[in-house]
Order: structure tokens, then C-alpha cells, then sequence
């Protein structure tokens, strides 16, 4: 059997050297040796010779250990351990006084200051290290010591054969004389006698305990006297239900009972025992008889039985028999009157449950047992628990089979609950405020230079294209009637692109003024300013402009009045209620007029606001600016809209860190009807989105957080393909694309493009927006277009210069706008060029087959005669025999006019015609002559 090897620590290493463990490890540590971190450190082979080269005497220096650090000083290291030894024995007292031989001993000195001593005598120190201990070397001589008389040979013979222990070793520096002047042993006095340490408890003795003090005796709270009970008259016979278990009636004074055994019930059955004054297991309070009642020694009228001690008596009897025995009886016996069976009771009425819904929820609303729920489940192959969620449809289905109407609310999101509390909150300060007019109409019909010259200023002449290709929104002053008041106007485009930008200005106006063109009359985008306005439910003015020219004759301009009455705009003139204004925005006329229009309508709808509370309102535009990030542009329609307020619109949130004015003036708060433009959220939201001020940061995150998570689930939802649709989805794989990345000023124009582009395509081509959003064009989307070969289209943006070079670089097409019509045009002939071309046959003349001539090494010849048009050389060859076509879409090779070649050869002269890989040729086949053109289509 294998000998176990034991582990070398660092303190045995340390005793064997005579020195400290800390200066082993302080060594270790100097040299950078890991590992040897305390005492109880493992040291390895290796590692033990060399700190015992380290720490050894001179003679060792001459070793083979690496040193990088500064050598140790042994001795200083020595004679510390030294004198804490000292110092350690000094404090040491023995417990007893021995007799200390006088033997001389002979020590011979060394180098090395270890003492061998014989086996036969034990020496034994404690020092206060116990970590250190004595270096050892080479042993010397040394003259051993006989045994005291006084100490036991069994303690002679279980002396340390080493001869010291590892508490401590003799300081050989030390000198101690004997009798005989030389030095001594440091060998340890031994006892006589050998007692143990500590108090010795001869005999047990009692410990008195001290209880608790009495402090003061109090007297027992008083105890009302027991209610008297109505008894009937008569004698008293004991009913056949007894008192409860132990609660007989007592016996008879002075120890008379007459019924039964002492002790006992005093009625005829004798039941129960006692409560007598005899009965001493009794206690006081049911020894004064209020329980028992059958046996009235005492001349009192009989009481019945209360329902109170039936009750007890029943519990008693259920608890003395244990719990599942007594329900067995219950069921056995129908003990305590038939079972109750608890059925619920089918709804009269609809049952009403909300999403999500639970098998629990569902069970409670409806009455239906969740078990028969899950098992309907279970049959129908879905496993489920009380806690598993259902579809709506699953739930319904089941709900029908017990006959049960479901009607399901859905779960309404955050941003829902938000509304639904601003609309339900108190108004605290109504005040009136300003009328919202939007302006609609057709494009270039000139409604922001009718807004020009009310504000009088010059905004049309500095717009891209001469059109509006955005919504803003601004408050003028103006003078109506008798007194000057606040408008605030919103400008919407008026091109075709636009339409989701006039549908968002009609449904947050209180008035809509339809510009209509006294020289062009009702236009398509016309009728559909019309409908919004009749969809938003809002008055509705018409400003007949351009009433200066000279088309706007008075037939022109009853023509325009019997079109706004076909559309359900019937003039004053006519007899109708829509008022319609001449007005002309380069005169100046009917301005007024349209102005006390206006302030007329506002005071007939008799607009009110609240002027304190969270503010509400509608997202105009959002755009990214330079220095402030997301800017959003919005109308504050309800509340007071401080800066600090914590805001949710849309995807987007944050706290308002500034308010500007449509005039770019910082303020502090917005009223309704207030135009502004704040920053301080996070992303931008959509055009058209409503916005919130709410009490907490925490509640805008957690709505904004959920409509980007609704947002990202439909981006990513896959079209579930079915037999229905697969050859769709196989024919619209087949479908060339045209990718697209596009970016704009704002985000009403990032909607607009998205909408306008994804209506581009054929049965065979589609567009498709890879990614569209607000801001300049940068590396990356640059990047993205590489990655999936689209183009950029930049509306009102610019590109960085890096952006540029990457693009070069890449080959990546970028293409810059600041007209939406010239992008859709674009896109629309890029979409055409995608798609294959048509081609078409062009027939250039007929020539009949006189003769054939075969030729050696050439082939069959044709002699023909060109009867109309002309044959050309590398033409398309199609062969008719019989009014047949047996051969087409071969190429004439050869063309000759007798012996030279000839390009073409017209009609009435003959030639020699040589068809390209085809010799099957007989007098009499016609050969048509044709070219294959491909002509290019449109979408």
C-alpha cells in the first residue's frame, strides 16, 4: 500500500529554518512567487530547497537558487524569533515546582542550534509563537540525562524521539551555568505531581432559583352576572338531545342525588357527568350549573336548550369522532338535512369578458365551471390550465354551447386610457379661445397668397416649385367686425401626394376656407378637399380667388357656383347656407370680407378652451433640427403646455425642454389654439398623431414604449401563405423591384413620399421603400442601399461630404429633390425600364423561290424574284410553302445580286438568297423578309 504524502505548510518550513512565516512570506511575495499567501500555505518540493538556500547559513549560499530581490539578513531575521521566544517563556509560569537535577552537560557548539536529546527525557516549552520554532542542522554531541526519580517510567517512554517539540526549541544562544560553571540544558522543570487545569467540582451542589417578584396583587376584574333565561313553567324533563359532551346537570346539595350515581345528570337517562359541587374536575365556571339543566335541585323553572349549545354539542361530536369520519356519516347518514349543492345559475343577459382571457375570468363572468372549460379544451386538443389565456373565438364557440352570449371588450392600450382620462377630466378654467381655419383647395389655386396677404408677408415666393409641400400652421392678429382678435391659420398643400395632409388639417379645424380658382374652377384635389371637410363635420367657406382676371367672368363664375352645388355646397346666392367670397390675393379684395366671414362662423360655434390643466393637442409636423434634435411642430387644442411637462405623442416622449412660437420666440407656456414647436423628446413622431401631458415620466414610456413595440410586431409580421394565396405569393416573388431608400425635411413628407412610391408598379414591377426617414443622407444609409442595391431619394436634404465619397466609392445612386412631382416622375420611368420590352415584327418584303441551285460545300441557293417591298442582308427569314409557314426566325447569311453581294435588293429584280442552317428549299415556297423591333413599355 501506497505511503500518503504529506503536504510541507509554510509555518513547518518556518521551525525547521528557525524564523518567522511572515518573513517567508514577505520573500515569496519580494521574489513574485503566487500562491504562498498565510501560513497554511502549500509549499512544493522545489520551492521548500530553495527558501531553505535562502534562509540556510553562509556555507549554503554557494547553492544553485535564483534570487532577483535583496538577499535575506538571517541572523537579524534569527534573533527576532529569538527574543519573542524570550519574551514568551519569561511570561510563562509553571503550575508547579519541580526538582531540577543537577547534571552537568557538555554541549558541544555549532552552527547549527538544534539540541538532540536522549528518548529516554521528554522536553517540553511553550512559546508564545506557535508558529515558529528553533532552526535545525546539524546535530551535535550531546551527554544524555538519566530519568528523574520523580518521573513515571510510562512518562520516560512517551518522550518525543526528536528530541524537541514543536512549540518551541532551546535558544542555544542563551547561556545558563550549572553548579560546575559550564553551561546547561535548557531542559524544562518536570512536576511532582500532575493536576488538571481548572476548578474540580468535588461534590454537586444545589443551585437556588430566584423566581419572579410579586410586585403588588391586583383584584380580578369584575365579571357581569349571567343573563337571566326565560324558562317555562312546569316540570323540567330533559329533552332527548342532551347538554354537550362533559356539561351535565349537577348533582343535589349536600350530596343528595337522587338520580343516578353522584356526579351525575340529574335527569332520568342520567347522561353526562356532573357538575356538582362533589365533582372536583369540574371547573368553577361549570360547576355553578349554567350548562347543565336537567337536574334543578334548586326549585328553578327548567330552561330549554339554547341554539348556541346545540351548535358546541354538534362540533363536539364531529371533533370526538375525527374529521373524514364524520363527513363519511354525513354522506352515509344525510346527517344535518339533505346536501346543499352549490349550481350556478345560467346569465339572463350577455356576458361581458375582457381581453386577454383567462379560463379563470371566463369561469367567474359566465358561471361555467373552469374543469368543464379545460376539458372542452382538452378535447379540441389544447391543453390548458385555470390560468391559460384563450382566443376570443375559442372562447366564444364554447360559451355558445352553454348557451351563453360573450361579449369581449378588447384590452385597451396605455395611450387609450390616457385619452379616455382626458376625456372624462374636469375643466376647471373654460375660457373662450381662438377659431382654427384651415385652408383647402387645389393646387396653384393660391391659397398661401391669400394667407400672405392677410399676414402680409411673402411666403409662396420662396417655395420649391411654387407649391406648398408642407402643413404649417401660424396665428395672425386680425381686425374683424369691431374688434381685433387672434386666428390661427393652418396651410396645407394642395397637390395630389398631399392628401393625409389635408384630411389631418380638416379634422383638427373649427372652420375650413375652400380656395377655389374663379379661372379653373372645381379640380380633382377640389372635390377632395370637399369630402374631408364634409367628413370632419366642420363649416365650410369658399373663397372665390383670383377674381382679378380675366377669365373670372360672371358665366365662369356661375359655372364654378352650380359645381360647388353639385357637391353638396349650395351658395347664399342660390338660396344655400355656404358662404362664398370673391376675393383676390394680388388686390387685396374680399380679404376683409372673408375675415368677418370668419369671425361671424367662430362666434356661431362659440369656441371654449381650458386654460389650466394637462394640455392636449394634434402633432402638425416633426422634423430633426440642428442643435435641438427632435423637434415636433403641434397645436395645442386643450390644457396649458408648460415647460418641464412630461409629454407622450405618438412613438415618442420625453420632457419639454423649450416652447418656440410660430414667430420663434421662446416662451414658457402655450394656451389653446396656440401654435409651437417643442423639443425634448426622444424620437419623432408621426404627422397627425395626438399628443399628451402627463403626471409622470414613467406613464409616457411605458405608452410610447407600446405603440414602438406594436409598430415593430407589424413590421415584422410575415403574410401567412395558404392554399388560397400561395399562387399569389408565387407570382409576386416573380415580380421585379425596384428598392428605395428615401429621406426628407419632415416627417408629413416621409408619409406622403412612402404612400405616393408604393403606388408605383405594374403586374410586373413594384417599388419598394427599404427604409424611409427625416434627416440628411448619411453613411449609413448609404451602406443600406448597397446592401440591397436600392437608390436614394433625398427630398429637401442634403448629403454629408462623407456620405458623398461612400456613395462614389460604393457606386451607390443618389438622387436629390425639392419638387415631389419630379421624384414620382423619376421613380415612374425607372419602374418602366425594369420592365421587359415589347416586340413587335416589321415585315420589309416577300420574295418567291424561281430555282434552287445546290452548291458544293455551300448548300442550297434560292433564285428568287422579290415580288414586293425588299429583302435585306442579315434580315429574319420565315418560310411559307402552301400559304404554310414550315420554317421561321432563321437569318439570311447570304444576299447576292448575280455575282456581287448586295445589302438589300427591292421589288421586280432577283437574287440569290442563302438561309442560315437551312436547306429544305423548293421552287415555289415564298420567303418573307422581317425584323424583330423591341419597343419599350410604360407602366
Amino acid at each position: 500500500m501506497a505511503k500518503k504524502t504529506t503536504t510541507l505548510r509554510v509555518h513547518t518550513l518556518a521551525k525547521e529554518l528557525g524564523v518567522s512565516s511572515k518573513d517567508i512570506i514577505a520573500k515569496c511575495k519580494a521574489e513574485d512567487i503566487p500562491d504562498i499567501t498565510n501560513h497554511m500555505s502549500a509549499v512544493s518540493v522545489g520551492l521548500s530547497h530553495t527558501i531553505r538556500e535562502w534562509f540556510g547559513d553562509a556555507a549554503a549560499a554557494a547553492g544553485t537558487a535564483v534570487e532577483t530581490a535583496a538577499p535575506v539578513d538571517v541572523a537579524a531575521v534569527r534573533k527576532k524569533v529569538k527574543k519573542v521566544t524570550k519574551k514568551a517563556a519569561a511570561k510563562e509560569q509553571p503550575p508547579a515546582v519541580v526538582d531540577e537535577p543537577e547534571t552537568s552537560v557538555a554541549t558541544i557548539e555549532s552552527e547549527a542550534p538544534v539540541v538532540e536529546v536522549d528518548a529516554k527525557t521528554e522536553v517540553a516549552t511553550e512559546t508564545a509563537g506557535g508558529d515558529e520554532a528553533a532552526p535545525a542542522t546539524d546535530p551535535p554531541k550531546v551527554v544524555s540525562l538519566p530519568p528523574s526519580a520523580d518521573t513515571p517510567a510510562a512518562e520516560a517512554g512517551e518522550s518525543d524521539p526528536g528530541g524537541i517539540d514543536d512549540a518551541g526549541t532551546a535558544d542555544t544562544d542563551a547561556e545558563s551555568t550549572v553548579s560546575g560553571g559550564g553551561p546547561k540544558m535548557n531542559v524544562p522543570d518536570r512536576p511532582k505531581t500532575i493536576t488538571p487545569v481548572g476548578p474540580k467540582l468535588e461534590a454537586p451542589k444545589k443551585v437556588a432559583l430566584s423566581g419572579p417578584k410579586v410586585i403588588r396583587v391586583e383584584e380580578p376584574e369584575p365579571v357581569r352576572a349571567p343573563r337571566p333565561r326565560n324558562a317555562p313553567s312546569g316540570s323540567g324533563i330533559m329533552s332527548n338531545a342532551g347538554p354537550r359532551r362533559g356539561g351535565g346537570a349537577g348533582g343535589a346539595e349536600g350530596g343528595e342525588q337522587p338520580y343516578g350515581r353522584g356526579g351525575q345528570g340529574g335527569g332520568p337517562a342520567g347522561r353526562g357527568r356532573g357538575a356538582g359541587p362533589g365533582n372536583k374536575t369540574r371547573s368553577p365556571r361549570r360547576n355553578d350549573g349554567r350548562t347543565g339543566r336537567a337536574g334543578n335541585t334548586n326549585d328553578q323553572p327548567f330552561q330549554p336548550w339554547r341554539s348556541q349549545d346545540m351548535i358546541e354539542r354538534d362540533q363536539a361530536l364531529k371533533h370526538s369522532q375525527g374529521f373524514f369520519r364524520s363527513h363519511r356519516q354525513d354522506r352515509s347518514r344525510g346527517r344535518g338535512g339533505p346536501r346543499r349543492v352549490n349550481t350556478a345559475q345560467k346569465p339572463t343577459g350577455p356576458v361581458k369578458v375582457a381581453e386577454p382571457i383567462t379560463i379563470k375570468d371566463l369561469s367567474a363572468a359566465s358561471g361555467v365551471k373552469a374543469a368543464d372549460i379545460i376539458k372542452k379544451l382538452f378535447l379540441e386538443g389544447v391543453p390548458a390550465t385555470i390560468n391559460s389565456s384563450m382566443e376570443t373565438e375559442q372562447a366564444i364557440e364554447i360559451m355558445m354551447e352553454y348557451e351563453i352570449e360573450l361579449q369581449v371588450e378588447e384590452a385597451k392600450s396605455a395611450a387609450e386610457l390616457i385619452e379616455e382620462r382626458f376625456a372624462e377630466r374636469d375643466r376647471s378654467d373654460e375660457r373662450p379661445r381662438s377659431p382654427i381655419v384651415t385652408i383647402l383647395g387645389h393646387v396653384d389655386h393660391g391659397k398661401t397668397s391669400l394667407l400672405d396677404r392677410i399676414r402680409k408677408a411673402n411666403v409662396a415666393s420662396g417655395e420649391a416649385g411654387g407649391i406648398t409641400q408642407a402643413t404649417s400652421a401660424f396665428q395672425v392678429p386680425v381686425s374683424a367686425g369691431d374688434r381685433e382678435r387672434l386666428i390661427t391659420f393652418i396651410d396645407t398643400p394642395g397637390h395630389e401626394a398631399f392628401t393625409a395632409m389635408r384630411a389631418r388639417g380638416a379634422q383638427v379645424t373649427d372652420v375650413v376656407v375652400l380656395v377655389v380658382a374663379a379661372d379653373d374652377g372645381v379640380m380633382p384635389q377640389t372635390e377632395e378637399s370637399i369630402s374631408h371637410a364634409l367628413a370632419a363635420g366642420v363649416p365650410i367657406v369658399v373663397a372665390l380667388n383670383k377674381i382679378d382676371k380675366a377669365e373670372a367672368t360672371d358665366a365662369n363664375i356661375q359655372r364654378i357656383l352650380g359645381q360647388l352645388a353639385e357637391r353638396e355646397l349650395n351658395p347664399t346666392e342660390w338660396g344655400g347656407g355656404i358662404e362664398v367670397v370673391r376675393t383676390s390675393a394680388i388686390t387685396g379684395d374680399g380679404i376683409q370680407d372673408l375675415l368677418d366671414i370668419l369671425d361671424y362662423q367662430a362666434d356661431l360655434l362659440e369656441l371654449t378652451g381650458d386654460f389650466d390643466g394637462n394640455a392636449e393637442g394634434t402633432v402638425i409636423e416633426a422634423q430633426v433640427e440642428e442643435g435641438r434634435g427632435p423637434v415636433a411642430r403641434m397645436l395645442v387644442q386643450d390644457g396649458m403646455l408648460k415647460k418641464g411637462d412630461f409629454i407622450v405623442t405618438g412613438r415618442g416622449f420625453g420632457r419639454v425642454r423649450d416652447i418656440v412660437d410660430d414667430h420663434g420666440k421662446r416662451i414658457d407656456s402655450a394656451v389653446p389654439s396656440t401654435p409651437i414647436a417643442i423639443s425634448g423628446i426622444d424620437s419623432l413622431p408621426d404627422a397627425g398623431d395626438r399628443f399628451f401631458v402627463v403626471d409622470s415620466l414613467k406613464e409616457a414610456e411605458s405608452a410610447a414604449e407600446e405603440r414602438r413595440r406594436l409598430e415593430r410586431e407589424r413590421e415584422l409580421a410575415a403574410p401567412k401563405i395558404t392554399l388560397d394565396n400561395i399562387f399569389d405569393h408565387i407570382e409576386e416573388g416573380k415580380k421585379k423591384d425596384l428598392p428605395l431608400v428615401v429621406k426628407a425635411d419632415v416627417q408629413g413628407s416621409v408619409e406622403t413620399l412612402r404612400v405616393v412610391l408604393g403606388k408605383i408598379g405594374s403586374d410586373e414591377v413594384r417599388v419598394s421603400v427599404k427604409h424611409s426617414a427625416v434627416g440628411g443622407i448619411n453613411e449609413s444609409d448609404v451602406t443600406l442601399a448597397e446592401a440591397t442595391g436600392a437608390i436614394i431619394v433625398g427630398f429637401n436634404v442634403t448629403t454629408t461630404a462623407k456620405a458623398r465619397q461612400l456613395a462614389e466609392s460604393k457606386g451607390v445612386d443618389i438622387r436629390l429633390y425639392d419638387v415631389i412631382y419630379d421624384i414620382t416622375d423619376d421613380v415612374e420611368k425607372a419602374a418602366a425600364g425594369l420592365l421587359d420590352p415589347e416586340l413587335k415584327l416589321e415585315v420589309l418584303g416577300h420574295a418567291e423561290v424561281r430555282e434552287v441551285f445546290r452548291i458544293t460545300k455551300v448548300g442550297a441557293v434560292a433564285g428568287c424574284y422579290v415580288t414586293d417591298g425588299q429583302v435585306e442582308r442579315n434580315a429574319q427569314i420565315r418560310v411559307t410553302r402552301g400559304g404554310i409557314v414550315v420554317e421561321k426566325d432563321r437569318r439570311l447569311e447570304q444576299l447576292k445580286r448575280f455575282k456581287d453581294d448586295a445589302k438589300e435588293v427591292k421589288s421586280g429584280m432577283e437574287c440569290g438568297m442563302k438561309i442560315d442552317g437551312y436547306d429544305d428549299i423548293k421552287a415555289g415556297d415564298v420567303l418573307e423578309c422581317y425584323k424583330t423591333i423591341a419597343v419599350a413599355r410604360t407602366l
